[in-house]
Protein backbone atom coordinates (compact mmCIF):
# COMPACT_ATOMS: atom_id res chain seq x y z
CA UNK A 1 0.00 0.00 0.00
CA UNK A 2 1.26 3.36 -0.79
CA UNK A 3 1.70 6.21 1.92
CA UNK A 4 -1.98 7.04 3.27
CA UNK A 5 -3.34 10.24 2.44
CA UNK A 6 -4.06 12.92 5.07
CA UNK A 7 -8.56 12.64 5.61
CA UNK A 8 -10.85 13.76 8.80
CA UNK A 9 -13.16 11.27 9.66
CA UNK A 10 -16.32 14.02 8.86
CA UNK A 11 -14.48 14.86 5.84
CA UNK A 12 -14.20 11.41 5.00
CA UNK A 13 -18.20 10.70 5.91
CA UNK A 14 -19.37 13.43 3.53
CA UNK A 15 -16.93 11.62 0.52
CA UNK A 16 -18.53 8.63 1.62
CA UNK A 17 -22.12 9.52 0.83
CA UNK A 18 -21.59 11.45 -1.59
CA UNK A 19 -20.37 9.00 -3.32
CA UNK A 20 -23.38 6.76 -2.52
CA UNK A 21 -26.00 9.50 -3.72
CA UNK A 22 -25.92 7.36 -7.37
CA UNK A 23 -26.89 3.88 -6.10
CA UNK A 24 -28.79 4.67 -2.26
CA UNK A 25 -31.85 6.17 -1.41
CA UNK A 26 -32.20 9.23 0.22
CA UNK A 27 -33.33 7.81 3.34
CA UNK A 28 -30.71 4.98 3.76
CA UNK A 29 -28.07 8.03 2.85
CA UNK A 30 -29.91 9.70 5.85
CA UNK A 31 -29.33 6.59 7.77
CA UNK A 32 -25.99 6.37 7.66
CA UNK A 33 -25.15 9.85 8.60
CA UNK A 34 -27.10 9.03 11.71
CA UNK A 35 -25.24 5.66 12.88
CA UNK A 36 -22.23 7.12 11.93
CA UNK A 37 -22.90 10.12 14.07
CA UNK A 38 -21.37 8.91 16.80
CA UNK A 39 -18.45 7.62 15.60
CA UNK A 40 -17.49 10.68 14.37
CA UNK A 41 -18.06 12.54 17.92
CA UNK A 42 -15.75 9.34 19.27
CA UNK A 43 -12.90 10.29 17.19
CA UNK A 44 -13.41 14.15 17.73
CA UNK A 45 -13.21 13.43 21.91
CA UNK A 46 -10.27 10.93 21.44
CA UNK A 47 -8.27 13.65 18.82
CA UNK A 48 -8.17 11.27 15.86
CA UNK A 49 -8.33 14.30 13.63
CA UNK A 50 -6.91 12.08 10.46
CA UNK A 51 -8.05 8.76 9.67
CA UNK A 52 -4.45 7.77 8.97
CA UNK A 53 -4.01 7.42 12.81
CA UNK A 54 -7.03 4.83 13.36
CA UNK A 55 -6.05 1.68 14.61
CA UNK A 56 -6.97 -1.54 15.08
CA UNK A 57 -7.24 -0.99 18.89
CA UNK A 58 -9.19 1.90 18.24
CA UNK A 59 -11.61 0.74 16.60
CA UNK A 60 -11.87 -2.09 19.47
CA UNK A 61 -11.98 0.61 22.17
CA UNK A 62 -14.79 2.21 19.85
CA UNK A 63 -16.31 -1.16 19.30
CA UNK A 64 -16.20 -1.80 23.22
CA UNK A 65 -17.48 1.37 24.29
CA UNK A 66 -20.53 0.88 21.90
CA UNK A 67 -21.02 -2.32 23.30
CA UNK A 68 -21.73 -1.17 27.20
CA UNK A 69 -23.38 1.78 26.33
CA UNK A 70 -26.70 -0.60 26.80
CA UNK A 71 -27.68 -0.78 23.02
CA UNK A 72 -29.73 -3.69 21.47
CA UNK A 73 -27.96 -6.41 19.38
CA UNK A 74 -29.52 -4.95 16.38
CA UNK A 75 -28.52 -1.43 16.93
CA UNK A 76 -25.01 -2.67 17.80
CA UNK A 77 -25.08 -5.34 14.41
CA UNK A 78 -26.20 -1.71 12.44
CA UNK A 79 -23.98 0.63 13.79
CA UNK A 80 -20.63 -1.82 13.31
CA UNK A 81 -22.30 -2.62 10.33
CA UNK A 82 -22.10 0.30 8.67
CA UNK A 83 -18.42 1.18 10.16
CA UNK A 84 -17.34 -1.23 8.91
CA UNK A 85 -18.90 -0.43 4.96
CA UNK A 86 -17.35 2.90 6.16
CA UNK A 87 -13.64 2.15 6.56
CA UNK A 88 -13.66 -0.02 3.60
CA UNK A 89 -14.61 2.95 1.38
CA UNK A 90 -11.54 4.58 3.70
CA UNK A 91 -9.40 1.33 2.67
CA UNK A 92 -10.24 2.06 -1.07
CA UNK A 93 -9.06 5.64 -0.40
CA UNK A 94 -5.98 5.18 0.86
CA UNK A 95 -7.25 6.65 4.21
CA UNK A 96 -6.75 4.22 6.61
CA UNK A 97 -4.14 1.23 7.33
CA UNK A 98 -4.52 -1.18 5.19
CA UNK A 99 -7.38 -3.95 6.03
CA UNK A 100 -8.16 -2.22 8.69
CA UNK A 101 -12.22 -2.42 8.16
CA UNK A 102 -11.45 -6.43 8.89
CA UNK A 103 -11.43 -5.74 12.33
CA UNK A 104 -14.68 -4.75 13.01
CA UNK A 105 -16.61 -7.29 14.56
CA UNK A 106 -20.15 -7.00 13.51
CA UNK A 107 -22.74 -9.41 15.90
CA UNK A 108 -25.21 -11.65 14.56
CA UNK A 109 -28.07 -11.27 15.81
CA UNK A 110 -30.66 -13.98 15.95
CA UNK A 111 -34.46 -13.46 14.67
CA UNK A 112 -36.17 -13.68 18.17
CA UNK A 113 -33.10 -10.69 19.62
CA UNK A 114 -34.02 -8.85 16.97
CA UNK A 115 -38.04 -9.05 17.43
CA UNK A 116 -37.53 -9.12 21.22
CA UNK A 117 -34.79 -5.58 21.25
CA UNK A 118 -36.47 -3.59 18.12
CA UNK A 119 -40.07 -4.37 17.51
CA UNK A 120 -42.45 -1.90 19.42
CA UNK A 121 -45.51 -3.88 20.64
CA UNK A 122 -48.88 -3.42 20.33
CA UNK A 123 -49.39 -3.12 24.56
CA UNK A 124 -46.72 -0.40 24.80
CA UNK A 125 -47.31 1.70 21.49
CA UNK A 126 -51.33 1.75 22.89
CA UNK A 127 -49.89 2.95 26.01
CA UNK A 128 -47.23 5.58 24.94
CA UNK A 129 -50.66 6.76 22.74
CA UNK A 130 -53.03 6.75 26.40
CA UNK A 131 -50.45 8.65 28.00
CA UNK A 132 -50.33 11.14 25.12
CA UNK A 133 -54.07 11.53 25.10
CA UNK A 134 -53.76 12.48 29.01
CA UNK A 135 -50.76 14.75 29.32
CA UNK A 136 -50.10 15.68 25.32
CA UNK A 137 -53.25 15.50 23.51
CA UNK A 138 -53.16 16.75 19.63
CA UNK A 139 -49.59 17.66 19.79
CA UNK A 140 -46.97 17.42 17.16
CA UNK A 141 -45.87 14.11 18.87
CA UNK A 142 -48.79 12.96 19.40
CA UNK A 143 -49.94 13.59 15.79
CA UNK A 144 -46.43 11.70 15.03
CA UNK A 145 -46.75 8.76 16.47
CA UNK A 146 -50.58 8.24 16.05
CA UNK A 147 -49.84 7.77 12.36
CA UNK A 148 -46.92 5.77 12.43
CA UNK A 149 -48.44 3.64 14.72
CA UNK A 150 -51.98 3.67 12.62
CA UNK A 151 -50.32 3.80 9.37
CA UNK A 152 -46.81 1.64 9.52
CA UNK A 153 -45.08 4.56 7.23
CA UNK A 154 -42.04 5.19 6.85
CA UNK A 155 -40.08 8.17 8.46
CA UNK A 156 -39.85 10.26 4.74
CA UNK A 157 -43.74 9.19 4.40
CA UNK A 158 -44.07 11.63 7.38
CA UNK A 159 -42.05 14.51 6.68
CA UNK A 160 -43.54 14.63 3.30
CA UNK A 161 -47.56 15.09 4.26
CA UNK A 162 -48.86 18.45 3.63
CA UNK A 163 -52.42 19.64 4.57
CA UNK A 164 -53.26 18.62 1.34
CA UNK A 165 -52.70 15.43 1.74
CA UNK A 166 -55.35 15.04 4.45
CA UNK A 167 -59.00 14.22 3.14
CA UNK A 168 -61.24 14.89 6.50
CA UNK A 169 -64.11 15.90 4.48
CA UNK A 170 -66.30 15.28 0.78
CA UNK A 171 -64.94 18.76 0.03
CA UNK A 172 -61.36 17.63 0.39
CA UNK A 173 -62.23 15.54 -2.46
CA UNK A 174 -62.16 18.44 -5.03
CA UNK A 175 -58.50 18.24 -4.98
CA UNK A 176 -57.92 15.17 -6.49
CA UNK A 177 -61.22 15.64 -8.94
CA UNK A 178 -58.37 17.50 -11.55
CA UNK A 179 -56.05 14.83 -11.33
CA UNK A 180 -55.49 12.34 -14.62
CA UNK A 181 -54.19 9.30 -12.32
CA UNK A 182 -57.66 9.09 -9.82
CA UNK A 183 -60.52 7.72 -10.83
CA UNK A 184 -62.86 10.06 -10.72
CA UNK A 185 -66.16 7.40 -10.32
CA UNK A 186 -64.32 5.88 -7.46
CA UNK A 187 -64.32 9.48 -5.76
CA UNK A 188 -67.98 9.09 -5.79
CA UNK A 189 -68.41 6.19 -3.58
CA UNK A 190 -64.79 5.95 -1.41
CA UNK A 191 -64.86 6.56 2.31
CA UNK A 192 -63.47 9.15 4.41
CA UNK A 193 -60.97 9.97 6.12
CA UNK A 194 -57.75 9.33 4.82
CA UNK A 195 -53.94 10.39 4.23
CA UNK A 196 -52.63 10.78 0.71
CA UNK A 197 -48.77 10.06 0.61
CA UNK A 198 -47.55 11.68 -2.37
CA UNK A 199 -43.91 11.55 -3.93
CA UNK A 200 -42.19 14.97 -4.08
CA UNK A 201 -38.82 15.24 -4.91
CA UNK A 202 -38.54 18.62 -6.71
CA UNK A 203 -39.38 19.84 -3.39
CA UNK A 204 -37.14 17.51 -0.99
CA UNK A 205 -40.22 15.28 0.26
CA UNK A 206 -39.45 12.00 -1.99
CA UNK A 207 -40.95 8.78 -0.72
CA UNK A 208 -38.33 5.73 -0.86
CA UNK A 209 -40.02 3.93 -3.46
CA UNK A 210 -40.90 6.86 -5.34
CA UNK A 211 -43.95 7.31 -7.90
CA UNK A 212 -44.69 3.45 -6.73
CA UNK A 213 -44.21 4.57 -3.32
CA UNK A 214 -47.35 7.34 -3.39
CA UNK A 215 -50.69 5.53 -1.97
CA UNK A 216 -53.76 6.92 -0.07
CA UNK A 217 -54.05 5.11 3.02
CA UNK A 218 -57.24 5.04 5.32
CA UNK A 219 -57.92 6.47 9.16
CA UNK A 220 -59.70 5.58 11.82
CA UNK A 221 -62.21 8.42 13.23
CA UNK A 222 -60.37 8.32 16.15
CA UNK A 223 -56.86 9.38 14.70
CA UNK A 224 -58.73 11.70 12.29
CA UNK A 225 -60.02 13.43 14.93
CA UNK A 226 -56.71 13.72 16.50
CA UNK A 227 -55.29 15.22 13.43
CA UNK A 228 -58.03 17.73 13.02
CA UNK A 229 -57.60 18.45 16.55
CA UNK A 230 -53.51 18.92 15.85
CA UNK A 231 -54.05 21.21 12.66
CA UNK A 232 -56.71 23.71 14.46
CA UNK A 233 -55.13 24.23 17.71
CA UNK A 234 -51.54 23.12 18.00
CA UNK A 235 -49.65 23.51 14.51
CA UNK A 236 -47.48 26.28 13.79
CA UNK A 237 -49.20 28.04 10.93
CA UNK A 238 -46.11 28.10 8.54
CA UNK A 239 -45.71 27.56 4.74
CA UNK A 240 -43.17 26.03 3.15
CA UNK A 241 -42.61 27.80 -0.49
CA UNK A 242 -45.92 26.92 -2.02
CA UNK A 243 -46.93 24.39 0.49
CA UNK A 244 -48.18 23.66 3.75
CA UNK A 245 -46.54 21.06 5.95
CA UNK A 246 -48.76 18.72 7.93
CA UNK A 247 -45.59 18.82 10.65
CA UNK A 248 -44.29 22.43 11.16
CA UNK A 249 -41.73 23.99 13.25
CA UNK A 250 -42.37 26.70 15.59
CA UNK A 251 -39.58 28.58 14.08
CA UNK A 252 -35.99 29.21 12.31
CA UNK A 253 -35.66 29.01 8.31
CA UNK A 254 -37.24 25.94 7.39
CA UNK A 255 -41.07 25.03 8.40
CA UNK A 256 -41.11 21.44 7.48
CA UNK A 257 -39.99 20.08 10.59
CA UNK A 258 -36.45 17.82 9.65
CA UNK A 259 -36.41 13.94 9.77
CA UNK A 260 -33.94 14.30 12.28
CA UNK A 261 -36.05 15.82 14.71
CA UNK A 262 -39.35 13.42 14.29
CA UNK A 263 -36.49 10.95 14.73
CA UNK A 264 -35.79 12.62 18.13
CA UNK A 265 -39.38 12.40 18.92
CA UNK A 266 -39.32 8.92 18.37
CA UNK A 267 -36.85 8.67 21.06
CA UNK A 268 -38.45 10.68 23.49
CA UNK A 269 -41.58 9.30 23.22
CA UNK A 270 -40.64 5.73 23.63
CA UNK A 271 -38.18 6.43 26.79
CA UNK A 272 -40.14 5.03 29.55
CA UNK A 273 -39.73 7.39 32.26
CA UNK A 274 -40.86 10.43 30.40
CA UNK A 275 -44.76 9.32 31.73
CA UNK A 276 -43.51 6.90 34.39
CA UNK A 277 -40.44 5.64 35.53
CA UNK A 278 -37.32 4.40 35.07
CA UNK A 279 -36.46 0.43 34.55
CA UNK A 280 -33.21 0.50 34.03
CA UNK A 281 -32.24 2.32 37.64
CA UNK A 282 -30.44 5.19 36.45
CA UNK A 283 -30.60 8.26 37.99
CA UNK A 284 -33.25 10.62 36.35
CA UNK A 285 -31.99 13.55 36.78
CA UNK A 286 -28.51 13.15 35.78
CA UNK A 287 -29.06 10.50 33.39
CA UNK A 288 -27.38 11.26 30.03
CA UNK A 289 -30.31 10.03 27.90
CA UNK A 290 -32.53 13.05 28.93
CA UNK A 291 -29.61 15.64 27.33
CA UNK A 292 -30.72 17.50 24.03
CA UNK A 293 -29.27 15.45 21.36
CA UNK A 294 -28.35 11.28 23.22
CA UNK A 295 -32.30 10.67 23.57
CA UNK A 296 -31.36 7.27 21.70
CA UNK A 297 -28.48 6.38 24.88
CA UNK A 298 -31.50 5.34 26.64
CA UNK A 299 -31.76 1.20 26.44
CA UNK A 300 -35.53 1.60 26.01
CA UNK A 301 -35.86 4.27 23.11
CA UNK A 302 -36.86 3.05 19.99
CA UNK A 303 -36.35 4.91 16.66
CA UNK A 304 -38.77 5.17 13.85
CA UNK A 305 -38.70 2.00 12.22
CA UNK A 306 -39.45 -0.23 14.86
CA UNK A 307 -42.87 1.83 14.92
CA UNK A 308 -42.97 0.52 12.04
CA UNK A 309 -42.27 -2.98 12.25
CA UNK A 310 -44.47 -3.51 15.19
CA UNK A 311 -47.42 -1.69 13.26
CA UNK A 312 -47.01 -4.56 10.68
CA UNK A 313 -46.91 -7.05 12.65
CA UNK A 314 -49.69 -5.99 14.79
CA UNK A 315 -51.93 -6.05 11.69
CA UNK A 316 -50.29 -9.44 10.64
CA UNK A 317 -51.65 -10.30 14.16
CA UNK A 318 -55.12 -9.03 13.64
CA UNK A 319 -55.64 -11.31 10.99
CA UNK A 320 -54.84 -8.96 8.38
CA UNK A 321 -53.21 -10.52 4.98
CA UNK A 322 -49.41 -9.83 3.93
CA UNK A 323 -51.30 -8.74 0.34
CA UNK A 324 -53.37 -5.89 2.21
CA UNK A 325 -50.86 -4.87 5.16
CA UNK A 326 -47.80 -4.33 1.68
CA UNK A 327 -50.47 -1.73 -0.10
CA UNK A 328 -51.09 -0.05 3.47
CA UNK A 329 -47.34 0.02 4.33
CA UNK A 330 -45.61 0.09 0.91
CA UNK A 331 -43.85 -3.08 0.40
CA UNK A 332 -43.98 -6.13 -1.06
CA UNK A 333 -45.65 -8.99 0.63
CA UNK A 334 -42.49 -10.93 0.25
CA UNK A 335 -40.97 -8.21 2.10
CA UNK A 336 -43.70 -8.25 5.12
CA UNK A 337 -42.95 -11.96 5.27
CA UNK A 338 -39.18 -11.82 4.95
CA UNK A 339 -38.40 -8.70 7.26
CA UNK A 340 -41.56 -7.39 9.23
CA UNK A 341 -43.73 -10.45 9.90
CA UNK A 342 -42.12 -11.62 13.43
CA UNK A 343 -45.48 -12.81 14.72
CA UNK A 344 -46.66 -13.26 18.37
CA UNK A 345 -47.49 -17.54 18.50
CA UNK A 346 -51.00 -17.25 20.08
CA UNK A 347 -52.12 -14.12 18.80
CA UNK A 348 -51.24 -15.74 15.13
CA UNK A 349 -53.41 -18.96 16.34
CA UNK A 350 -56.49 -16.78 17.59
CA UNK A 351 -56.51 -14.95 14.29
CA UNK A 352 -56.34 -18.32 12.93
CA UNK A 353 -59.31 -19.09 14.63
CA UNK A 354 -61.09 -16.08 14.17
CA UNK A 355 -60.49 -16.79 10.25
CA UNK A 356 -61.50 -20.65 9.94
CA UNK A 357 -65.04 -19.90 11.88
CA UNK A 358 -65.62 -16.97 10.07
CA UNK A 359 -65.43 -19.35 7.04
CA UNK A 360 -67.43 -21.98 8.32
CA UNK A 361 -69.94 -19.33 9.15
CA UNK A 362 -69.98 -19.03 5.12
Amino acid sequence: MSELEPLSPLEALELWLERLQSTRSEATIESYRYRMQSFVEWCDEEEIDNLNDLTSRDVFRYDSERRSEGLSPATLKTQLGTLKLFLEFCDRLEAVPEGLYEKVEVPTVELAERVNDELVRAERAEQILEDLELYDRASRRHAIFAIAWHCGCRLGGLRALDLEDCFFEPSDLDRLRHQDDIDHEALEEVDLPFLYFRHRPETDTPLKNKKQGERPVALSDDVASLIKSYIQVKRAKRSDGDRRPLFTTEKGDNARVSKSSIRRDIYILTQPCRYGTCPHNRDEENCEALKHGHEARCPSSRSPHPIRTGAITHMRDEGWPPEVVAERVNATPEVIRAHYDHPDPIRRMQSRRSFLNKEADT
